[in-house]
């Protein structure tokens, strides 16, 4: 059989490694699921805890509110990974028992996000105060949850399991980074005036922001390549994920940051408008808090998208093909003599005579 000029074959092709699984193979599960889902729900309940002794500790009902409204952002975050690291951990046993089959790793993925959320509204409702706001911060939080779970019914589990870790490493960060903020409103110039305060709490968001989307990117591009390095020990000819998934697990973190923000404004929306209406500092502090949530969504969305895709692609080699043969054929050098080895015209002129050509 003749070849095609201009095509490789399959089994020649240096990039075979990287083409698609076909419909029938086994997707590849997110290793790590079971301990995400532990330090995820562990980051929950932190923050479930966190709130409740915020809000005990208040003084007065209204004060209540306005700490509600400054900690539903934090315990609806984690809500959403959480859920989405639980119902990852139910997707691989799901696949480990009965195979691949989309409809009902999605339904598990449903029900781990709806464990999770009842788990938590129930918590609430048991050890927070019976206020008005105690029931909107327990179903925004169940809400959240199964929105996290529906999210990791996705097929692609490494990519999923990426965004969870990323995005459980970039809460982290945020919460661990509040005890570096007023060194840092020192170091851009926070003064006496309220300009200089702006100016400085807007460096402080960026600087933020601009770290989370690299620990995101950077966290993102170690679980895939982890990840791939698992699958290719178990099986060698288990297909690599493209860019486009390095780049949507990189990005993820900065999606899931802005889903919880419309979670907050659709579900919280009560919470929030009872917080603005205590004071005019109230309502420009609620407002100033939600736009600097969105900036701060997008920023780790693209830093962290660019971040994951940049590492990447240090990561890829020069492709070879066909073209790249010299034009001359296959020539390997056999068939050349060396200029050194050719015999000098004296050389030749001194030969043995009884070697020489009889007609001369």
């Amino acid at each position: 059989m003749t070849k095609q000029p201009g095509r490789v074959p399959a089994a020649e092709s240096d990039e075979a490694a990287d083409d698609a699984a076909s419909p029938n193979s086994r997707p590849v599960p997110a290793p790590g699921a079971a301990v995400l889902a532990l330090l995820a729900l562990g980051w929950l309940t932190a923050m479930l805890w966190s709130t409740r002794e915020a809000i005990t500790s208040a003084a007065a009902g209204v004060t209540a509110i306005s700490l509600s409204a400054f900690a539903l952002p934090g315990v609806i975050s984690a809500a959403l990974v959480a859920g989405a690291a639980v119902a990852l951990a139910g997707g691989n046993l799901l696949a480990r028992r009965y195979g691949d089959w989309a409809t009902l790793r999605f339904a598990g993925a449903i029900g781990g996000g709806m464990l999770v959320g009842l788990a938590a509204a129930l918590a609430i409702n048991l050890t927070y105060f019976d206020t008005s706001t105690t029931n909107v911060i327990a179903g925004t939080t169940a809400a959240a949850a199964i929105i996290g779970g529906a999210v990791a019914g996705a097929r692609t589990a490494p990519a999923v399991g990426a965004v969870v870790t990323a995005a459980l490493g970039t809460l982290v960060f945020v919460v661990a980074f509040s005890r570096a903020r007023d060194p840092l409103f020192d170091l851009f110039g926070a003064g006496d005036s309220q300009q200089s305060l702006v100016d400085a709490a807007k460096w402080v968001s960026r600087t933020e922001s601009l770290v989370a989307g690299l620990l995101a990117g950077l966290l993102a591009f170690g679980y895939l390549t982890w990840s791939r390095r698992r699958a290719v020990r178990r099986d060698p000819a288990a297909p690599a994920l493209r860019w486009p998934a390095y780049l949507l697990a990189g990005a993820g973190p900065g999606l899931l940051l802005l889903l919880a923000e419309v979670i907050i404004r659709i579900g919280g929306r009560s919470l929030l408008d009872l917080a603005s209406a205590l004071s005019e500092a109230d309502a420009v502090a609620q407002t100033s808090l939600g736009t600097s949530r969105v900036d701060n969504g997008i920023w780790v969305l693209f830093v962290g998208a660019l971040t994951a895709l940049i590492a990447f692609g240090r990561t890829l080699g020069p492709s070879h093909t066909d073209d790249d043969e010299p034009a001359g054929g296959t020539d390997t050098g056999a068939d050349r003599v060396d200029p050194e080895d050719e015999p000098t015209p004296a050389e030749a002129f001194d030969a043995d005579p009884a070697k020489a050509d009889p007609a001369r």
